[in-house]
Formats: C-alpha cells, structure tokens, sequence
C-alpha cells in the first residue's frame, strides 16, 4: 500500500525540483548564491548545527511556536509536528511516541531521549518527563525522529532536544506574566534576566494550579529555574542550570466506555475514593565548560545530577520512590582536511549513573473514614543500580558544493544490580547482570543542488533499553532473558526552500522493523513483567509546509500544514499463545494532520487558529477495540504594545476545544476489566475551555 504513497512522494520530489530548475531560470543564479539562508539552528552538541545539513528529519518548535496556545500544555504543540504523538492526562500523566515508537507504554514515555541543554531528562529505568520545565524557559524544542544520531544515544524513537531561554536584548530584563482560564486554571509567573559581558543569568519562578475539569483532578506546581554562562571569554564559557520542581497532581485515572461516553468528567470510583495522587521533588542540575582548544578544535564537558523524590498513593498500594543520578559527558569536535575535501567530526564519551530505591505500602483508605489514602504495613522495599556509557562519533565529509556524506557509530554498555530488601529472605542476595554491548552505526548522503534544497538517504540502527519494570521477572528478581529491543531505521527525504524562501518544506518517508519487542506483561495492580514477544514494522510518510506572506506593510500571515501516514503493525507477534500478527500497533493513530494560521499586524493586534486531526487508536493488540477518531480547532488573539519606552504589554485570549469534542487525550493500552467490569480504557480530553494571559515585559 505505502508503496504507492512513496511512488508519489517521489513524483513530488521530482516536480519540485523541476520547480526549482524553473526558478533559477527567472532568477539571477549569483544572487541565490549568496542569499544568506534563515538558518534553523538545532543543539550545539550536533555535528552541524544548521538544519538544511542534518540527515534527518527534524521537527523544530520555536519560543513563538511554543507559546503559541495558553503556556501551560506542550502537548497541543508537540502535536503539531508530523510523526510526532504526545497524549495527555491532567498534565501530568503523558506519554509520547515517535513514528509509533514508545506507543504500548502503560504509564509515561520510554524510548525516547530527552536533553535539557546537555543534561540527560531520561532517568536510568529509561522513563522521560520534559513536563516539569516551564514552557516560558523553553527557547527551542528540536525533535529528531528515528535513530538517526548516534551522538545523542542511537534510540529508536528518537530525541528531544530543549534548549535553555536566553537573554535576546539590552543588558537587563524583568517579565511578570498571568495566565487565567476555566477549570481554575492560574498560573504566575516572574523571571529576571542579566546579560553582563562575562557572564550572564536568568532566574524564574512559577506557580502552576488548576482545579481540574474530572473528579480528583486537582493539580498544583511550582518551579524555580537557574541558569546562565560564567567566566564567558573569546574561547571559553562556563554554563550551569538548575531546576527544582514540586508536584502534587490527584490522579482521576482512566474510565470505561459507558462513563467516558456518559460522565466523563468522573474519575475512577477506587482512585476518587481514595484520594489517589502524584507528589514529588524534583531537581536536575549541571555544569558544562566549552573551551576552544584551536582553530580546528573544540571541546564540551559537562557534569550534571538528577533526584526526585516521590509519593504516590494509589488504590492498591502507596509507592514511595528516590532516585539520584549523576553522569558527565565530554565531546571533541572540530574540522580537517584531507587533500581538498573538508571534514568536520565530534567524538566522545558520556557516562550515566542511576541510583532507584522503591517501597510499597498497604493503602488503607476503605478504612479511613472518606478521607483518603492511609499507609498501612510495608510490603515491598527494592534497590536497584543502573550505570551506562556511551562513546560516540560522528563525520560529515563535503565531497563536493552538492554532495556530502555523514556517518556516526555509538557503542552502549549497559549494566544493573537489584537488591530485594524487603520481605526479608536469605534467597534475596544482590543480583547483577548485564546487557551485550549494542554497536548502532549510522551513514548518510545528502545532495544539495543548491543553497536552499537538500535531499538526504539515511540507514541507521537503533536501540531501546528495558525499563525497570521489564527487567523483573514476576517474583521480583532480574529476569536476565530479557533484551534491549533494536532495529534498522532507512528514511529518505527532502528540505525544500521555494518562492524566494517563503514556502519551507519537509517531506521524509521512512521505514523501520523493530525486534526483540518489549512487552510489558500485566501481572496486578500496576505490576508488568516484560518479555521479548516478536517484532513491530513502521512506515510512513511525513509533510510540513511553512509559509510566511507579507500581505502588505500591515498584515503578515503566517502559516503550516502537517501531516504524517503511516502503517504500524506487529510484523511477528504471539502472546499468551495468541497470534496477533498483522495486527495494527497498540496505541498510536495511523494518520494525524494539523494546521494553523497566525495573522500579524504591524500595530500589534494577532490573530492565531490552529487545527488538528487524529485518526482512530487501536486499544488492544487485538484489536478488538479502538478510539473514535476526532478534531480539535484552537482560537487566539492579541496585542501587544508599548507602555512607556522599555516597558511592553501583552494580552491574549483564547478558546481550546472550540468545538466542544468528545475526545480521548489519552489511552490506556490493553486495558482489562476486573470480574464483569469494563476495560477502563479512557483519559478524557477538556471540554471547550477559555483562558487569558496577561504579561509585562521591561528591558533596561
């Protein structure tokens, strides 16, 4: 079937290269010679920081971008991207895939690596949270899909790649911002920015609360974030960050079909009975030291920690959780020449150390009265180390003004120990075990016709570890016939300027076998034992378009359209004796489409719609059930203008949902029904909801 679809990709590639031919013959070729390109530039630990030269399909969301809904929820604009699918539930529970990477997972996103800066958001167990940064500490969000960089770990879905806000202008600037909308949404925020001419800093503070549109769904977050450059000369600079995060979210959990398509504003009778909720301190933090050694080489080193402390009671248990990480990365990288072709290389190291102690408690809320989760006897207590390293490299040789050739190789060693302290047994000593080291290369040749156009073909492998639940066999110990999941990824596509750079496009088609598919077996309440069960086939087709029309000298309209179709399926799957082969992959939508619009005046005054589409979600691997399918349109406008010099206001307003959907936001995969209940396969989305943004901006 999708070879019709890459058929036609092809035709597309080729007419528009056809139209590219056609321009240059109306154009004066010296001029678009020496045009100097928009450049979208993506994290400094890539081989080549300009967008237009990386082999691989990238989805770039900038701070505009970012902002551009009512600063609270990423999910809205992950979305966007083509590919890319983030699920949500009363924002703290989420889970994103990639190219239908990371889709089966129960709870959170696995899979995926993610950088704040160059410290590492993926815990040791492989779970990922971006949430806890604020939106409006965000300056860029690259998202590369597919292992197609061996420097940032070779993982099969991907990488999420944040950067840091910086300081734009002047020396000094104070920001103070309201955000107010339905369901008791408020959220306040104040930041400060310095920008001296050896060092720089930002620090900000905010408070994130609403009362939720569910039963238990209260929500409450407050964060403060630290970061700047130090000792900043001509060849070095010394960066640090922190962020520290406290979280207490009530969980509604999932519902059934009949509550989802009746009262969906309910939670599910055991979590709203006892009170089930999400706590936690949370800090990253690091240090990083960029020093140019000469003119053809670089180095980066950067130390970091990670702890969170957390409290979850839950119906069937309390889980109490620490977890410490540390780790450094240090990278080389520079350029050489070999006769008269150019080479540019990153080489480098990086080393990853995660500390887990878990405990579980009896939950005793049926006794307590109505008022919620008591913590009863212990029932488990866990230790588990996990240390990684990997070492990594990366080329880019020019042959030539139109060819070039990039080729990578990570090496991953990983190993763990387990330690059952609790219920006591002499057959509980500390286990250890560890995986075969996994060699993920990767090579790439991209064709540029000219400055503006770049066709790229990319073969790569990738790799996903267990998370820690899936390394444990159902009596609690190391079940060392597991393995990390791998698989080849081959992706071709296009970076395509046209009209004088006001149309930029992106078209990639992919394909991916996955094998050695992690399945997390369900045992209990919250327990999974993982096993290796068969193997997963990706492919697909992605688009985006941007468009930028200055209409006149008052009006500017921007624009996008996005669309990803794909076919996931299990390729060779048996469970339980059941033959799910052929089946579509569990979790994710075959199709998504977006668009949106922004309209700018020169006297402040914008107008911005977005829109977005999701296909039907299969519920079970059987299956047997889907989700509906369903629309979201998204209105706003605003203005924005000058009190006094230096001082800046800003106003929005904005409708979410406007046509009031009955949507899932988010699903629980393979969901089971307890005796005669129903499956409870549903997170319900919001309903049309309102929200406002007041902000005050000086710079002095």
């Amino acid at each position: 079937m999708l070879l019709k679809k890459y058929g036609l990709l092809i035709v597309v590639l080729t007419t528009f290269q056809n139209l590219t031919a056609q321009e240059k013959e109306v154009q004066n070729i010296d001029s678009v010679k020496t045009q100097k390109l928009n450049e979208v530039l993506i994290s400094p630990l890539h081989i080549n920081r300009d967008l237009q030269n990386s082999p691989a399909s990238i989805g770039i969301l900038s701070e505009k971008e970012l902002l551009q809904n009512n600063t609270t929820d990423i999910s809205n604009v992950i979305n966007t991207i083509p590919g890319v699918f983030m699920q949500s539930s009363n924002i703290t529970t989420t889970r994103i895939s990639i190219r239908g990477i990371g889709a089966r997972t129960p709870y959170g996103t696995n899979k995926i690596r993610a950088f704040y800066g160059s410290i590492p958001l993926t815990s040791g167990n492989s779970e990922t949270v971006i949430d806890d940064i604020d939106l409006q500490n965000i300056n860029q969000i690259a998202i590369i899909k597919g292992p197609l960089s061996s420097v940032y770990g070779a993982g099969l879905g991907g990488a999420i790649l944040i950067s840091p806000q910086t300081l734009k202008k002047g020396n000094y600037q104070a920001e103070v911002s309201s955000v107010f909308g339905s369901y008791g949404l408020l959220k306040n925020r104040v930041s400060f920015d310095l920008n001296e001419k050896s060092s720089s800093l930002n620090l900000s503070y905010h408070n994130l609360k609403t009362d939720g549109w569910r039963e238990n769904s209260a929500y409450n977050r407050e964060g403060i974030t630290l970061g700047g450059e130090l000792f900043r000369k001509k060849n070095s600079k010394l960066t640090y960050f922190s962020n520290y995060t406290y979280l207490k979210a009530y969980i509604p959990s999932s519902i059934n079909k009949t509550t989802f398509e009746n009262n969906p504003q309910a939670g599910a009778p055991t979590w709203v009975a006892s009170q089930g909720f999400k706590e936690y301190k949370s800090t990253v933090g690091g240090l990083a030291y960029d020093f140019k050694i000469n003119d053809h080489l670089n180095n980066s080193t950067s130390v970091f920690i990670n702890y969170k402390d957390s409290n979850e009671p839950r119906p069937f248990d309390i889980l109490r959780q620490y977890t410490f990480a540390s780790g450094a990365r240090t990278q080389f990288s520079g350029d050489f020449k070999i006769g008269k072709i150019e080479n540019q290389f990153i080489a480098g190291l990086e080393y990853f150390s995660d500390n887990y102690s878990g405990n579980t408690f009896e939950n005793l809320y049926q006794q307590n009265n109505g008022n919620g989760s008591l913590q009863g006897d212990q029932l488990t207590a866990t230790n588990q180390k996990r240390d990684f390293y990997n070492v990594f490299s990366q080329i880019r040789t020019l042959l030539s003004d139109q060819f070039e050739i990039q080729a990578g190789l990570n090496y991953n060693k990983t190993k763990f120990e387990l330690q059952n302290d609790f219920p006591a047994s002499a057959n509980n000593p500390k286990e250890k075990y560890s995986y075969d080291g996994i060699f993920s290369p990767q090579l790439s040749f991209l064709y540029k016709p000219n400055e503006v156009q770049t066709l790229y073909f990319s073969a790569s492998r990738g790799f996903s570890l267990p998370a820690t639940e899936e390394t444990l066999t159902s009596t609690g110990n190391i079940n060392q016939d597991i393995k990390p999941e791998t698989g080849y990824n081959f992706e071709l596509g296009g970076k395509l300027h046209f009209f004088n750079k006001k149309l930029y496009t992106q078209i990639a088609i992919y394909r991916m076998e996955i094998k050695d598919l992690l399945v997390a077996k369900r045992i209990g309440d919250d327990q999974y034992e993982g096993v290796n069960a068969g193997k997963t086939f990706h492919e697909g087709i992605e688009i985006s378009l941007h468009h930028n029309w200055p209409i006149n000298q008052t009006f500017n309209l921007n624009s996008y359209v996005g669309a990803s179709i794909g076919n996931y399926e299990f390729k060779d799957f048996v469970d339980n004796g059941n033959d799910f082969s052929g089946n579509k992959l569990t979790g994710v939508p075959a199709n998504t489409a977006s668009a949106g619009l922004n309209l700018n005046t020169n006297s402040g005054f914008y107008f911005g719609a977005d829109f977005q589409f999701t296909d039907k979600i299969p519920l079970n691997d059987s299956n047997a059930d889907f989700s509906n399918s369903y629309s979201l349109l998204n209105l706003k406008t605003g203005y924005q203008f000058e009190i006094l010099s230096g001082l800046k206001a800003h106003l929005d307003a904005g409708v979410n949902n406007v046509l009031n959907e009955k949507y899932a936001s988010m699903i629980l995969t393979n969901a089971v029904g307890v005796g005669n209940a129903q499956p409870r396969f549903y997170y319900p989305g919001l309903p049309i909801n309102y929200y406002g943004i007041i902000a005050l901006n000086y710079v002095f």
